[in-house]
């Protein structure tokens, strides 16, 4: 360490800029959130370097464990802005939380998608929550945190820098069960934020585009790498594995499977009738109600599902984690 560096160090003021930062959140009703909190996110402690400060404008729910990241390009063409939103619709619509960086093009697209559903969303920034980039975003960073949150690891008022977006992209993917890139250029941030994902154990999912269009050339090399073909939230659903902890759905329910959100109410009454151990299919008809033909019907979808699984004579078992 030199010279300069050390007395840097020695003469800092940060406990003075401490106490500016915690009063600043104070002002404008911003939430400081460390790791071990109950409030900060559980999938972004996985990661191997989590935020030691997360400044949150808006609020965090438990439905927010039911993350997906959707990122692209800043400059798409009107066909990624289109699939953007509809995905983005979509999986809202499925229980989903749609999480981006606030940018111009597919990551305005895929917030307004959620918004237009009365959908969640979350904005992770490269600067801080009080300094919105670009600039014309500030109408919708505010929308965002009435109906989701503002996320940045840095202070408040901190300036957006070109170093800052790399870092943040971590956040993206790790906030989020799967990164879906939308048009993405071969060097691209939205690459970034696949790679984080990868490292982080997320899904890594992609839309196909022309051939002849440098804007989907990134999310072929994606493909060719083995991610997932995306073209609808089904496919989505398809991608993802059952989860680690078991999440809350935006209905109160709790979910260990992703695809549990697409169920219809008979699917999800019988499904819940059903341990991990076996369970009877006769115990099953007695406490729903149901007949025999309707509850083996729905069975059989669940193991479509593969939410169940059949045993050895008239007994299920629920799959688990």
């Amino acid at each position: 360490m030199g010279e300069t560096l050390c007395r840097a160090i020695a003469t800092s003021q940060q406990e003075s800029q401490a106490r500016e930062i915690i009063e600043c959140c104070q002002q404008h009703s911003i939430e400081i959130l460390v790791p071990g909190d109950a409030r900060y996110p559980n999938l972004l402690q996985e990661i191997h370097d989590p935020p030691g400060v997360l400044f949150c404008r808006g609020q965090l729910a438990p439905t927010d464990s039911l993350c997906i990241a959707l990122v692209g390009m800043r400059r798409p063409s009107q066909y990624g802005l289109r699939t953007a939103r509809r995905l983005a619709e979509d999986l809202s619509q499925a229980g989903f939380t749609i999480v981006s960086g606030l940018a111009r093009g597919i990551d305005q697209a895929a917030h307004e998608g959620a918004l237009g559903m009365a959908g969640r969303t979350l904005a992770v920034l490269g600067s801080g929550v009080l300094n919105i980039y670009p600039t014309e975003h500030q109408e919708l960073a505010t929308r965002i945190s009435r109906q989701g949150a503002v996320l940045s690891e840095f202070p408040p008022r901190r300036a957006p820098c070109r170093g800052a977006f790399p870092q943040r992209n971590r956040l993206i993917s790790g906030l989020s069960l799967a990164v879906i890139v939308v048009e993405a250029a071969t060097r691209s941030g939205a690459l970034i934020s696949a790679r984080h994902a990868a490292e982080q154990g997320r899904e890594v999912l992609a839309v196909p585009g022309r051939i002849d269009s440098p804007r989907a050339r990134g999310c072929h090399l994606l493909l060719k790498d083995g991610a997932a073909l995306v073209e609808s939230a089904t496919d989505v659903l398809q991608a993802l594995g059952p989860l680690a902890h078991p999440a809350t759905s935006p209905r109160g329910q709790t979910i260990l499977h992703p695809r549990e959100l697409k169920l219809n109410c008979q699917e999800r009454e019988v499904l819940e009738l059903v341990d991990d151990q076996a369970t009877s299919i006769d115990v099953i008809v007695q406490h729903s109600g149901l007949s025999t033909a309707r509850v083996l019907s729905t069975i059989s979808a669940l193991e479509m599902h593969r939410l169940l699984e059949r045993l050895s004579g008239q007994y299920v078992v629920r799959r688990r984690p």
